[in-house]
């Protein structure tokens, strides 16, 4: 089985749904929301002038992580990364960007996860007994946003898949998710089923099943994956 460096899967992971943002930002403007870790990844790869990034502590256009020596210490996500501005960004309280999240007005969010089941079930804020704060503002992407995308290593660290047949940690959304993109694929889930899209070019169907306990459909029009 091909194992990939960490650090290049997460680069491939982020370029693929950037690519996405590009095709569907052709003929309309796309407002997309990014969680923390792997989706901060995100804007360094996204080339389309009609995508605009939002962030929940109150900015719309945020453009790559800052270069070292560059940084703003004010200028921040909501991963406290640094972050840069793209042309004609606007800022605001935190209450307005809720509003947008649980409004209705973010057509794409981005997150990552823990779990993600056959049913498009998510846990992606806590394992119990970790130290965690609190769910944040993940709830309210979740049932607030168009489309939920899922940006993910298809194993955890202990070498376990993330996707499996039911979620067995605290659930963040119900069937709220749209798509799931990890290094070795690309699924989406339509009418109740998880279909997959792509494939990675360096593995096989049989392989990619050895490593995915969810059941899915593959498409009978199987693509590989774009690593541009």
């Amino acid at each position: 089985m091909f194992v990939m460096d960490e650090n290049q899967a997460k680069i491939r992971i982020a370029k693929r749904i950037a690519l996405d943002f590009s095709q569907q930002s052709k003929n309309r403007d796309l407002v997309i929301n990014l969680g923390i870790g792997l989706p901060t990844m995100i804007p360094s790869h996204v080339t389309s002038d009609r995508v605009f990034i939002q962030t929940e502590n109150g900015m719309l256009g945020v453009g790559p992580a800052a270069k070292l020596g560059e940084e703003d210490p004010q200028l921040i996500d909501a991963g406290r990364q640094c972050i840069t501005e793209t042309i004609g960004c606007s800022y605001f309280g935190s209450d307005i960007a809720f509003g947008m999240m649980r409004g209705g007005h973010i057509d794409v969010s981005v997150l990552g996860a823990y779990e993600v089941d056959e049913r498009g079930n998510l846990a992606n804020w806590t394992i119990p007994g970790s130290k965690k704060l609190g769910v944040g503002g993940s709830m309210d992407v979740v049932s607030g946003a168009k489309q939920i995308y899922i940006a993910t290593l298809h194993m955890n660290k202990k070498g376990k898949t993330k996707l499996i047949p039911q979620c067995t940690l605290p659930i963040t959304g119900f069937g709220e998710v749209d798509a799931v993109f990890t290094e070795y694929a690309l699924f989406r889930f339509d009418n109740g089923k998880m279909i997959l899209e792509e494939i990675a070019p360096e593995i096989t169907l049989e392989e990619l099943k050895s490593v995915t306990l969810a059941e899915y459909v593959v498409n009978p029009n199987l693509k590989t994956m774009p690593l541009g």
